[in-house]
Formats: C-alpha cells, sequence, structure tokens
C-alpha cells in the first residue's frame, strides 16, 4: 500500500554546494515562515559549530506542504568525515536531491553520497546550482554527472533522471538553461513525480527504523526513525530490538511527526512517516522498534569502518585544573563512550592505562569536531597525533589509501604534484578545463595527507582545493616523512618576554607572544631546521649600568603564529601532544623533562634495531 500523500527525499551533495541554502528557499516558498518573520540564513545549521565553520555536521529533518501533499526533507552533511549521518539518514528515504556546483562539478564527497545511494536503489533528481557564478559551465558539468553515474552502475531508470539549474541564494530555477529562473515549483514538483511514494502495510506487525537518538531535558532520551511498516500510537507498548539480538518493552510516552521545523504532536503514524518517539531509553543507533507481543526486528543499519585513531589521555602539564570543568579520567571515559552511543562512525577502546583512550573515527575533520564540541563542553584533556588504521591482510600490512581531488591554478602544479610525489601519491587523472585551473585526482596513503593541507595552502597561496575520499586498503607504502622541520621547546616555565622573543625569532616562527605563560616542555615555535631546539623563552635583559649601545628594538617583534585546532592536528608529531582547554589549547612534548624525552627517544631507537 503506498501512502500517495507523502514523500521522503535527503539533499546530498559536497561540502559548500548549496545544499542548506536550497532548504532555506523551499521554506520560505512553501509558506513555513511568515513573511515578516526574522530567520536566519542557514536555518537548519543550528548548531554553533555549523554556523562557525559553515558546514554541515548534523542530519537534520524538517517537512514542507505542497497543497495537501507532505514532503520530508533531510540536509545531510556533505563532508566524507561525516559519512556516518549519511550513511544512516538514506535509509529513511525514498529519492535523493543531488545537488552539485556549476563551477566545480561532482567532487570526492559528491561521488561518495551518491555511491550510498544507488547501492540503496534510490532514484536521483539533478541539482545543478550557482548557474549564476562567473565560471559556471552548466553543461560540461551535467555531462561529468552522468559519467559519474555511469561509472557507479547506476541502473537505467537511476540514469534517467530529471534535472534542473538553479541559484539557491536566490530561491530560482528553471528546467531549461535557454528559459528565464522562476520559483522552486517545478522542482517540488519534480520531487513529487520522481520520488516514489512510501510503501508499506498500516495493519502489518510494526517495524521502525531507528537512525538517531538525541537527548532531551524533559523527554528522556528522543528516538528518531522512519516507519517501515506498521501503526506507531502514542501510548502504545513496543519491543526495543538491539543489535545483540535482545528484546525490551517500553511504551511510547510521546510521538512526533515534522511540520516545517517543528516537531508536532501525532496520535499515530503510517508506514514512510518520519517520527520521533520519546520513552525509548536505552534504544542504539541503526536498532528497531518492533510489535511487543510478536517482534520481528529489522536487520541493523552498518556504516564504514573507521580509517584513523586518536589518542585521548588526562592532561597531566603543568597548567591542569585551572580552567576545566571536567578534568578526571572518569569525566572523560563517560563523555567519550556517551558520543558512541550517538555517532555510529565513532568506535573507542580503553587502554592498558586509565588515562588513555584510543578514539576511532573517519578523518581529522571528525576528531577536530569532537574535540571543539569538548572543550566548550568545560573539558579539559590532551590529545595525540591521528595514527592510520593498518589491518593484515595475507600475511601483510595494508593501510588505507584515498583518492585527493586537487584544484589548483596551472602555475602551482609543479610544486603540487612533487609534494605529493615525496608522500607516495601517485597521479591517475589530470584535466584542465581550459580556464587556467587543473584538477588532479592523486591515490595517495592516508598517512601522507595527514599535516599536508596547511602546506597545500600556502604552496598554492590559498587559492587551491583539495578534498579526500577513502578508496581502500592496500599494502603498506613504506615511511613517509610528517614534518620537515623541528619545535622549539621551552626549557623552563614563566612568562615570555620581548627581550627573549627578539632573539629567537630568527631560529624559527613563533607560537607565542609577550607576556604568555610557558612550562617546561612546551612547544613555542617551529625550528627552522629539522631537530628541536629547547630555549629560554623568559629570559630578561639584566639591568645593570653599562649603557646600551642601541635601544631594544622591540618594534622588530613578529607577531606569533596563532593555529586553529585542525593545524595544531596537522602540526604534531608522534612525540607532541595538544594540550586542550576551555580557554586555549597548548602544544607540547609527551614528555615534559628533557631526560625523559631523550630516555624515551633511545628506547624507541633501541626497539626499532631489535
Amino acid at each position: 500500500m503506498q501512502q500517495q500523500n507523502l514523500r521522503n527525499i535527503a539533499i546530498v551533495a559536497h561540502v559548500d554546494h548549496g545544499k542548506t541554502t536550497l532548504v532555506d528557499a523551499l521554506l520560505w516558498q512553501s509558506g513555513t515562515f511568515r513573511d515578516n518573520e526574522t530567520v536566519n540564513e542557514r536555518v537548519m545549521d543550528s548548531m554553533d559549530l555549523e554556523r562557525e565553520k559553515g558546514i554541515t555536521i548534523m542530519a537534520k529533518n524538517t517537512a514542507i506542504r505542497h497543497g495537501d501533499m507532505k514532503i520530508n526533507i533531510v540536509d545531510t552533511p556533505g563532508h566524507a568525515d561525516f559519512g556516518g549521518e549519511v550513511e544512516r539518514t538514506l535509509r529513511m528515504v525514498d529519492g535523493i536531491m543531488l545537488l552539485v556546483d556549476a563551477a566545480e562539478g561532482p567532487l570526492p564527497q559528491t561521488r561518495f553520497v551518491l555511491s550510498k545511494a544507488l547501492a540503496l536503489g534510490l532514484p536521483a533528481i539533478v541539482v545543478i546550482n550557482k548557474i549564476d557564478r562567473q565560471d559556471a559551465r552548466p553543461e560540461e558539468v551535467l555531462n561529468e554527472v552522468y559519467d559519474l553515474f555511469i561509472d557507479l552502475d547506476a541502473n537505467d531508470e537511476q540514469i534517467d533522471f530529471p534535472v534542473l539549474y538553479a541559484v539557491a541564494k536566490d530561491g530560482q530555477c528553471t528546467t531549461d538553461l535557454d528559459e528565464p529562473l522562476g520559483n522552486l515549483d517545478p522542482l517540488v514538483a519534480a520531487i513529487i513525480e520522481t520520488v516514489p511514494a512510501p510503501i508499506g502495510d498500516s495493519d502489518a506487525s510494526l517495524q521502525v527504523l531507528v537512525t538517531d537518538v538525541k537527548p532531551d531535558a524533559y523527554l528522556g532520551p528522543i528516538a528518531r526513525g522512519r516507519v517501515v511498516r506498521g501503526t506507531l500510537k502514542q501510548k502504545q507498548w513496543v519491543a526495543l530490538c538491539h543489535r545483540d539480538g535482545s528484546t525490551e518493552k517500553k511504551q511510547v510516552t510521546a510521538l512526533f511527526v515534522n511540520e516545517g521545523l517543528d516537531r508536532a504532536d501525532a496520535k499515530e503514524a503510517g508506514p514512510g512517516e518520519v517520527v520521533e518517539v520519546a520513552g525509548m531509553g536505552g534504544i542504539g543507533l541503526g536498532e528497531s522498534l518492533a510489535d511487543a507481543e510478536a517482534p520481528q526486528p529489522l536487520k541493523p543499519l552498518h556504516v564504514d569502518e573507521p580509517t584513523l585513531s586518536m589518542e585521548f589521555r588526562v592532561n597531566d602539564s603543568p597548567f591542569a585544573g585551572r580552567d576545566g570543568k571536567y578534568v578526571t579520567s572518569r569525566n572523560l571515559r563517560d563523555r567519550l563512550f556517551k558520543e558512541v552511543e550517538t555517532n555510529l562512525a565513532m568506535r573507542v577502546e580503553e587502554t592498558e592505562s586509565p588515562d588513555r583512550y584510543l578514539v576511532f573515527g573517519r578523518g581529522e575533520l571528525q576528531m577536530a569536531i569532537l574535540i571543539e564540541q569538548m572543550r566548550r563542553e568545560g573539558y579539559e584533556f590532551a590529545v595525540g597525533m591521528p595514527q592510520v588504521i593498518t589491518k593484515e591482510i595475507d600475511g601483510k600490512t595494508n593501510e588505507p589509501f584515498e583518492t585527493a581531488t586537487i584544484d589548483v591554478p596551472e602555475e602551482y602544479m609543479g610544486v603540487v604534484i612533487e609534494k605529493l610525489g615525496m608522500r607516495k601519491g601517485q597521479m591517475t587523472k589530470m584535466v584542465n578545463h581550459g580556464t587556467g585551473r587543473v584538477r588532479l585526482e592523486v591515490e595517495i596513503p592516508s598517512r601522507g595527507l595527514i599535516g599536508y593541507r596547511t602546506e597545500f595552502l600556502t604552496d598554492t597561496k590559498g587559492t587551491g582545493l583539495l578534498t579526500h575520499l577513502f578508496l581502500a586498503f592496500r599494502p603498506w607504502a613504506g615511511p613517509i616523512s610528517h614534518r620537515a622541520t623541528g619545535a622549539l621547546v621551552s626549557d623552563r616555565a614563566g612568562k615570555a618576554t620581548p627581550y627573549a622573543i627578539v632573539g629567537l625569532q630568527e631560529r624559527g616562527e613563533l607560537f607565542v607572544a609577550p607576556q604568555d605563560e610557558v612550562y617546561d616542555g612546551m612547544l613555542i615555535g617551529e625550528n627552522s631546521r629539522d631537530q628541536d631546539l629547547e630555549a629560554n623563552i623568559t629570559k630578561e635583559k639584566k639591568l645593570t649600568n653599562h649603557r646600551a649601545a642601541a635601544a631594544d628594538n622591540f618594534e622588530k617583534l613578529t607577531p606569533p603564529r596563532r593555529m586553529s585546532l585542525e593545524e595544531a592536528i596537522e602540526f604534531i608529531r608522534e612525540d607532541e601532544l595538544i594540550e586542550i582547554t576551555p580557554s586555549a589549547f597548548r602544544l607540547r612534548k609527551r614528555y615534559l623533562n628533557t631526560h625523559d624525552r631523550k630516555r624515551a627517544m633511545m628506547q624507541q631507537k633501541a626497539e626499532a634495531a631489535a
């Protein structure tokens, strides 16, 4: 039985191709907001971090009305690091809207989300956005989209997709480039015509797939999911079906559906409806709700394995506990395991030390977002350098490889190819569109990309675009040098002085400014040579009655380099940590004492020789 007045669709695209902006326009034109209502731009990006970074991190639901038709829309993240969100949400919908930039064309994350959708047999609507850009090339981009569908083994029905051309920020679209732009009615019509109505028997045994769990201060954990079959009602008793095969009875204390950006109370919900259910304490992501008397659980959701790990540990620096609200190993453990409950793409393992935990995830950005969220919540801890996860296949060590897509001006192509070659990268494709920019595709070990982004932006004067996507596990590629430079390390505690900074500036680039507090073992700068250098940055000028030949040249002080969290994660080596606190983060050596560092280095060399 089809629910003819309901459609479920997910918007998928690469980062910054305009998904959330298009959802804004659909909400406005469907009458969700009053004409005089004040609404933020990118209203679906409700997290502070999403607004600051301009990217979608968490998948979110909304619903619009078109006549008597209800359309549930899911805004998904565009970055592959948050692929766990995409894989879950695609199970809630019956079709996708693929958004592609009219100048950039399909990029790695476009390929990633599209491959997941096609594997589930979902039909697609293609929207080529930003056709008002000066460098827009919509016809060529459409051909690239067709090539991508064919490359991903799409079937004949999936390749026969409708195409629309849009300017999302103006809320306009057209089905023909020769026709003038109008409102988004053609897009809504394409959704209703292309996306099939949900199929399910409302009288059958209940099955609800849970794709998200969110805490609520008043109602407890709220499970969000899709009714696959049967009818879910308020106050109904249901069976929670866990991954391990066990079940437990729970009562639906509240039932909601989406109406615009709000959730509305519902007495019951039938097949295909996206619902939020309260009273489901203990339910896990990817699990299901079923009939209480004769449960028939759905197959649990599976997401791709993590490719990266990072060490999270209790902060043991001299400044520990100064401004953190949660500083103990118990606090850290509880927070990490709480994250795993709501993030299927992450995994946490305990180590032999009660103060250290290994967190496994998809990429550096996913780790950086978790660290930033914890820092804002008041946690204080330290993290180590990202490490790739290796696998033993046929007795050989294999490591993850990625496909890196690089878009650079022609004049910087040589230096980029040279640097990637040093990191074991192999170029597989080069395309010159004749616009002065070149697109390169390089297969490279994941290790080779750790710490490369900052160097890449420097080499291309900030004009290059670099995106990457997991490819496969392949045999170990051999040693890769991570950072060519050493660090300037403080050899004592105190406050940095202008006198000492002037003397040290010639040695490298400094991270601290006058009057910044430092401690023994803290990184105060990047050495211009390849070895570490210990220095006294707290040195003061001796006050004697001997007159100096010239005045102090304090006007020559160079401003310090203040790194973002992502840059710091890329910068550190294996023997270094980042100290994370609510007010700041500092780079430091793993062993703060000089003798401990030397002892650890000698031990490491002995183990390598053995």
